[in-house]
C-alpha cells in the first residue's frame, strides 16, 4: 500500500479534529495492530488519536508480522483489541496468529477483529465459524468513522468481561476469606483475620482497625447503648491501639463515619475510608474501619457487603463457641474443685495445675490450641478420687499396703468415667487421669508404662500436679520450701519425671512463681 494522501482518503473520510488528551494517571487500553503494511499502523493509528474510554487513553503495540504477533500477546495478555490482517508473511499468517492467541496463549479476553484487504483469501462465514474471533472487516469497509465505533464497542465488551471476571474472583475471595474466618474460633484471632481478608477483598493496604461494643468482662460482646467502643484488634496504624477506648484516638470525620454507619446499621465508604457495620441475632454490635482505599465500584460494594453478612453469621458461631467453651471450662473446673473440697482441700489447686500444665506444653513446642486443651482437662486428672471412700482419701497418715491399692484405683475409675466421651477436652482428661501417676522410669502405675510410652498429656500433668501439690499445705503435711522441691526434682529426673519437663520447670520457675501468686489458695 502506498502513503499517499489519495490512501489516507480512500480509507478514513475527513472527521473534526479529535480533542486534546486530558491529563491522567490511568493506564491506557492497549490496542495491537498487527499488519504487514506500514501504512495501514499510520492510518489506524491517526484515526483513533484522542480517543478515551472511562478516563483512559489509547496505547499502539504495533507488529509487523504473524511471529511478532504471537511474541506481542505474551508480552502483554492485557491487550484489549486486536486489528489482524489475514495475509502477512504466508496467506494465512492471520488465522494462525488467532488461533495461537486463542489455544496457546489462553487468551479469552483479548477482542479479535480480522482485517482483510483479499476478502476471498479468507471467506467471513468460514472463518467465523472456525476460528474464534469477535468481528470481520474489508480495509475498504473501515472509515474512520466505523473504525471509532469497532474500537469502541470492543472496548465495552472488553470492560464487561474484565468486570465479570473481577467479580468472579471477588467472589472466590469472599468465599476462602468466609472459609478462613469460619475455621477460627479465639474472638482476637477472628477479628485479625476478618481485617486481613477484608483488607485483601478491597485491594487495599491500609492501617486497619476492628472495633466492638464495651460488653462483660471478655471484653468483646457489643453493649451500645453505653455508647462506648473500644477496639479488640489492630494492623497498621492502629496496631497499638487494641484494647483501648477510640473516642480520643480518631478524628471527628473518622468518629462521624463510624456513628453514621452505626445509626443506619448499614455499610459507609466515604473520602477512603470504609466502615463495616454488622450485628448478630445474638444482639452484638460490631464495626470495622478501613482506612486508605482509594475507591470502591458498585461491584467492590456488593461482594463487601456480602462477606458483612458472611462475618455477621461466623462472629454469632464464634460467640456461641467461645459460650460453649467457657461453660465446659466452668463445668471441668467445678468437678476438679468439688473433687478436692471432698479430699478436705481448698483453694485453687486445679486452676494452678491447669494453668502450669498449658504452660510447660507451650514450652515444649505444642501449638497455643492443643496447650488450651490441656489446661481445660488437667483439673480432672483425679476425678477418679470422687470413688474413694472418705476413711482413705482424707487419712492424715500414710495409707497401709491394701489402703494403697485402693487409692490407687483413683487413676482407673477416673479414666472409665471420662473414656467414653466424644469430646476433645474430656477425651484428653481421661489421658491425663489414667497416666498421670505414670513414672519415666516405669515403676508407676497404673499401667506401669515408661518413657514417651506416656503420654505427653500425662507427663506435663504429672510434674504440673506435684510441684504445686508439694508447695500446697495438704492434711497430711505442711508446704515445701522452693529450694527442697527443686531438690526432689533433680534427684526424680529422669526416675519418676521426664528430664526434659523438669529442665522446663527449672527454666520457667519465675513464671510458676507467678501463676502461684496469682491464684493463691484461700
Amino acid at each position: 500500500m502506498n502513503n499517499d494522501n489519495d490512501d489516507l482518503n480512500l480509507l478514513f473520510a475527513e472527521e473534526d479534529d479529535p480533542p486534546a488528551p486530558k491529563a491522567h494517571t490511568s493506564p491506557p487500553w492497549k490496542i495491537m495492530i498487527v499488519d504487514d503494511e506500514p501504512a495501514m499502523h499510520e492510518v489506524t493509528t491517526l484515526a483513533l488519536n484522542g480517543i478515551r474510554f472511562h478516563d483512559r487513553d489509547l496505547s499502539f503495540i504495533h507488529c509487523y508480522s504473524g511471529a511478532d504477533a504471537r511474541e506481542a500477546i505474551l508480552q502483554h495478555p492485557d491487550t484489549v483489541m486486536m486489528l489482524l490482517d489475514v495475509v502477512m508473511e504466508s496467506d494465512h499468517a492471520g488465522l494462525d496468529v488467532a488461533r495461537y492467541v486463542r489455544e496457546v496463549a489462553r487468551n479469552q479476553r483479548v477482542r479479535i477483529v480480522l482485517r482483510t484487504g483479499q476478502p476471498g483469501q479468507a471467506p467471513e462465514r468460514r472463518v467465523i465459524v472456525d476460528y474464534d474471533i469477535n468481528d470481520y472487516k474489508e480495509k475498504t469497509e473501515l472509515t474512520a468513522s466505523k473504525l471509532f465505533t469497532l474500537v469502541y464497542s470492543c472496548l465495552r465488551a472488553y470492560r464487561d468481561i474484565e468486570t465479570i471476571e473481577r467479580s468472579k474472583q471477588g467472589l472466590v475471595r469472599v468465599i476462602e476469606s468466609s472459609a478462613d474466618i469460619f475455621q477460627l474460633s479465639a474472638l482476637d484471632r477472628f477479628a485479625g483475620c476478618v481485617l486481613e481478608q477484608l483488607a485483601a477483598l478491597l485491594g487495599a493496604d491500609p492501617g486497619v482497625l476492628y472495633l466492638a461494643g464495651k460488653s462483660e468482662l471478655n471484653g468483646l460482646a457489643a453493649q451500645l447503648d453505653t455508647g462506648v467502643w473500644q477496639a479488640i484488634a489492630g494492623t497498621g496504624d492502629y496496631r497499638a491501639v487494641q484494647g483501648k477506648p477510640i473516642d480520643n484516638l480518631l478524628d471527628d470525620d473518622h468518629l462521624a463515619l463510624l456513628k453514621q454507619a452505626q445509626e443506619t446499621r448499614r455499610n459507609v465508604f466515604a473520602d477512603g475510608v470504609f466502615v463495616g457495620y454488622f450485628e448478630d441475632r445474638i444482639g452484638h454490635h460490631n464495626l470495622l474501619l478501613v482506612d486508605g482505599v482509594e475507591r470502591m465500584d458498585a461491584l467492590e460494594q456488593s461482594l463487601v457487603n456480602m462477606f458483612t453478612r458472611n462475618v455477621s453469621i461466623a462472629f454469632e458461631n464464634v460467640h456461641l463457641h467461645k459460650d460453649i467453651e467457657e461453660t465446659q471450662s466452668e463445668i471441668v473446673y467445678m468437678l476438679g474443685e468439688a473433687v478436692e473440697r471432698r479430699s478436705r482441700e481448698t483453694g485453687y489447686h486445679v486452676k494452678r495445675v491447669a494453668e502450669i500444665s498449658r504452660l510447660l506444653g507451650l514450652s515444649i513446642g505444642m501449638s497455643a490450641e492443643e496447650a488450651e486443651v490441656l489446661r481445660l482437662a488437667s483439673p480432672l486428672h483425679d476425678l477418679g478420687k470422687i470413688a474413694i471412700p472418705d476413711a482413705i482419701l482424707n487419712k492424715p497418715g500414710r495409707h497401709t499396703p491394701e489402703e494403697q491399692v485402693i487409692m490407687r484405683t483413683h487413676a482407673e475409675i477416673g479414666y472409665q468415667m471420662l473414656r467414653n466421651s466424644k469430646r476433645r477436652i474430656l477425651q484428653a482428661a481421661a489421658i491425663i487421669a489414667h497416666e498421670h501417676h505414670e513414672r519415666w522410669d516405669g515403676a508407676g502405675y497404673p499401667r506401669g508404662l515408661a518413657g514417651d510410652d506416656i503420654h505427653i498429656y500425662g507427663r506435663i500433668t504429672a510434674v504440673a500436679d506435684i510441684f504445686d501439690a508439694l508447695g500446697s499445705p495438704r492434711c497430711y503435711k505442711d508446704a515445701w520450701p522452693l529450694e527442697k522441691i527443686q531438690a526432689l526434682f533433680t534427684e526424680e529426673r529422669g526416675r519418676h519425671f521426664d528430664p526434659t519437663l523438669v529442665d522446663i520447670l527449672f527454666d520457667k520457675l519465675d513464671e510458676l512463681i507467678a501463676i502461684r501468686e496469682r491464684l493463691p489458695d484461700q
